[in-house]
């Protein structure tokens, strides 16, 4: 059996299509409840990365069959030691040595760009929950990687939604919050928010629990900001927003994502929820979410399903996201290799 690699980027159409599929093969095996992967989203990945990231994508073929692909990201505004790397194989093709080489071809061109250090998800059972290949964790180990951090996906079921129970927590919350307004946007933020939400956005990794992940707090601004608001666009992507503003300051101090792909009106992913550490205390994270999940909810009527994960030891947010009725369903590990 002959593997051979194939650098591939946004001027290859065929390469990408191949990709793709493969994607989409790994996705109805290995997470069948999730959605299908979009395919405006995943083109839209390679032809439109994110400011201040640049991609190198490889195909591999297996007997000249598309059989898997690489995508290393090297951040280059901000943790320039670190790449992330995502690897999939056909399962049709698995266990026939191609993970294992597109791994090492993923490594030496991370050493080639001066990474000393590669991070890439693997999805695994929790006990008691979803089957899940272990494959994947078996790889890792195999690959000398070592568990970095343990995140849960958390999944909201509207067909069995607590109505009731939301009204309730959002008046309590509401009790809590005197001195503060809801405000909400699109995919584009007001002017008047900007400076705000560049703030908000800056502080993700110097709050959320990074377990021995080597992330740095990231360097944002607003044409970072606004460069991740195009390319999103870009993909498909569809976002709705919400943020509390303190009335005395006029500033935007809680802030919350919802955010669809192009193919599946059904399904949505809840993204950051981040509240100033000034203004914490005050129920202003669960205020949001519940506003712009019922705001969502006559935006899109076919909604069904919001998927969101938090790292395991994140009690608060599991707390507010089981309150409004999400409920674990797999475990995703951050592995992390030292080159």
């Amino acid at each position: 059996m002959a593997i051979t690699i194939s650098p591939f980027d946004a001027d290859d159409p065929a390469a990408i299509e191949a990709a793709y599929r493969i994607g989409a093969a790994a996705e109805r095996v290995d997470v069948p409840d999730l959605p299908p992967l979009c395919r405006q989203s995943f083109e839209g990945t390679v032809r439109h990365p994110m400011p201040g990231r640049r991609q190198l994508w490889a195909l591999a073929r297996l007997d000249g069959e598309p059989a898997g692909y690489l995508s290393l990201e090297l951040h280059e505004l901000d943790n320039h030691d670190l790449a992330t790397i995502e690897l999939v194989v056909d399962p049709a093709y698995r266990r026939r040595g191609v993970g294992r080489v597109l791994h090492g071809h993923g490594l030496g061109l991370a050493r080639e760009n001066g990474r000393k250090k590669v991070i890439f998800g693997v999805v695994s059972a929790l006990p008691g929950g979803e089957a899940r290949p272990d494959s994947g964790t078996a790889f890792a180990t195999a690959m000398g990687a070592s568990p970095a951090l343990l995140e849960v996906r958390r999944r909201l079921d509207l067909h069995r939604l607590d109505s009731a129970g939301l009204d309730a927590a959002a008046a309590e919350a509401q009790t809590r919050a005197a001195g503060y307004e809801l405000v909400r946007w699109g995919g584009e933020t007001p002017p008047e928010h900007l400076a705000d939400i560049v703030y908000l956005d800056g502080r993700i990794l110097m709050d959320v629990p990074l377990g021995d992940l080597g992330w740095e707090p990231e360097k944002v601004d607003a044409d970072r900001v606004r460069g991740t608001e195009r390319a999103l666009e870009l993909r498909g992507h569809r976002r709705y927003q919400q943020g509390v503003r303190h009335v005395a300051s006029g500033r935007v101090v809680a802030w919350t994502v919802l955010e669809f792909s192009a193919s599946t009106p059904w399904h949505a992913y809840q993204q950051i929820t981040i509240v100033d550490p000034e203004h914490r205390g005050r129920r202003l994270g669960l205020l949001a979410k519940i506003a712009n999940l019922r705001y969502v909810l006559t935006r899109e009527p076919g909604l069904r399903y919001v998927d969101t994960w938090n790292a395991e030891v994140n009690n608060h947010m599991i707390a507010v996201n089981e309150r409004m009725g999400f409920r674990a369903v797999d475990a995703w590990t951050e592995w992390q290799q030292t080159l």
